[in-house]
């Protein structure tokens, strides 16, 4: 083997070791996993834009990649809940004032069940558990998130009949938790052996 060629294959050995070293394996991995579980969710391309960009600890399995969507949707409910309270503030039309006032609440029950959903899978007893039990962790995981998805269906509800700037605000706010949401759930659902159906959000 002529000596140019060896000091060339020497080099691109010594840079895949030097790459390996580096910790690009389980960043790759992250990225495989993130692109793997999003393709069939409810919103592919808006669920790995936010687990790809999620600053949370390196993903490496399913648990993880649940619980960082879960946190995701989590900041996106609790920054929802801080502008529909400064919208609450200035709104003067009546019916405009209960539909946020409404709102309000309903955001502020979604945070609570999305914070518990948290607590839950933090705590999942995926080994070394009975069955029964986690089957209730699945349970109260997937009931809580769900019930978030309705809590920011009803919000949107409450602007029936009512047009202007301050619907297509709260619209655009809610619409973007619930489908984070929706992507969260389906990342618990593939927790459990029961595959559940992507859940998509009215427009």
């Amino acid at each position: 083997m002529a000596p140019q060629l060896k000091l060339f294959l020497a080099t691109v050995f010594a840079a895949v070791i030097v790459t390996t070293t580096n910790g690009d394996g389980p960043k790759n991995a992250g990225e495989d996993i993130v692109h793997s579980s999003c393709m069939h969710a409810s919103y592919p391309s808006l669920c790995i834009r936010t687990l790809s960009t999620y600053s949370g600890p390196t993903i490496t399995n399913r648990r993880e990649l649940a619980q960082a969507a879960v946190k995701i949707s989590l900041s996106h409910a609790k920054a929802a809940a801080k502008k529909l309270a400064e919208v609450r503030e200035t709104v003067g039309k009546k019916r405009e004032k209960a539909a946020v006032v409404d709102c309000v609440e309903m955001i502020g029950d979604s945070v609570d069940e999305l914070s518990r959903t948290l607590g839950v899978l933090k705590h999942l007893r995926v080994s070394g558990g009975s069955v029964n039990e986690f089957r209730w962790q699945m349970s109260n995981a997937q009931t809580w998130t769900s019930a978030a998805l309705t809590d920011d269906d009803t919000c949107l509800d409450g602007f029936h009949g009512i047009d202007g700037e301050v619907k297509s605000e709260v619209k655009q706010w809610m619409t973007k938790v619930a489908r984070v949401t929706s992507n969260a759930l389906y990342m618990i659902n593939q927790l459990d052996d029961k595959r559940g159906k992507p859940h998509v959000v009215r427009s």
